[in-house]
């Protein structure tokens, strides 16, 4: 994890251990999340965190994953905390919680619904869940609606955190939209596979957005040393 000049990294998790922060909270992986926790609250000492994106460059660089991870250290914290799968084409939220999906963010959106009747208890104490919900035509226009802001308001009211987990910055503009409304934007790179130049233009989309850019995590990297593990054998 890079978060601004504070230097960590996360390691390469067994891919059917997709909770590792719930499933394994004694692993050095989860200890890394618990790291990304406290860097992000020394980033925003003077400003309260209380609604963040988690967002990447390109799909498949682990941001849904470190979205869910990183709530459930929040919510192990003892903070209450809603995730939202703000990620209206391609939603994982309810597939990684093993949820239903047939009501979430999108029926709240138009109106159908109210926050209160669309959130799921999760398994985790403390953390909430609002999935996608039916994958509208019009994805971008819905979350910059008014009723989209109402949301984070009346959310803000009833949970410490708000994580909302969205689309690829470069993909679409639906980070952009969301990053102007919350407190601060989380953006994923994965090693090895993120190019330079795409996390150069992804933070550039971010601050043109006027999002307070919070940091990146550095995904994905396979740490082989050791003594780097020696706390944790």
């Amino acid at each position: 994890m890079l978060i601004l000049a504070r230097k960590t990294t996360l390691q390469r998790a067994q891919h059917h251990k997709t909770l590792v922060t719930h499933e394994q909270p004694k692993s050095p992986v989860s200890e890394q999340y618990r790291t990304l926790r406290t860097n992000l609250q020394f980033s925003s000492v003077d400003n309260e965190l209380s609604t963040m994106i988690v967002t990447s460059t390109t799909q498949s660089e682990g941001k849904s994953l470190t979205a869910a991870n990183l709530a459930i250290a929040f919510a192990q914290q003892g903070k209450k905390v809603l995730l939202v799968d703000a990620d209206l084409r391609r939603p994982t939220v309810h597939y990684t919680f093993r949820i239903s999906n047939t009501f979430g963010l999108s029926n709240l959106l138009v109106g159908d619904h109210t926050l209160e009747q669309l959130v799921h208890e999760s398994k985790v104490d403390n953390l909430d869940l609002l999935t996608c919900g039916p994958i509208p035509p019009n994805p971008s226009e819905l979350l910059a609606s008014n009723r989209m802001r109402e949301l984070i308001g009346i959310a803000k009211q009833s949970y410490d955190l708000v994580i909302f987990d969205t689309p690829p910055v470069l993909a679409v503009t639906d980070p952009q939209i969301l990053a102007n409304e919350t407190d601060g934007a989380l953006l994923v790179v994965r090693s090895k596979k993120t190019e330079k130049d795409a996390a150069k233009r992804a933070k550039e989309l971010l601050e043109q957005a006027n999002a307070n850019l919070l940091g990146a995590v550095l995904n994905d990297k396979d740490i082989k040393d050791s003594n780097y593990l020696y706390y944790y054998n």
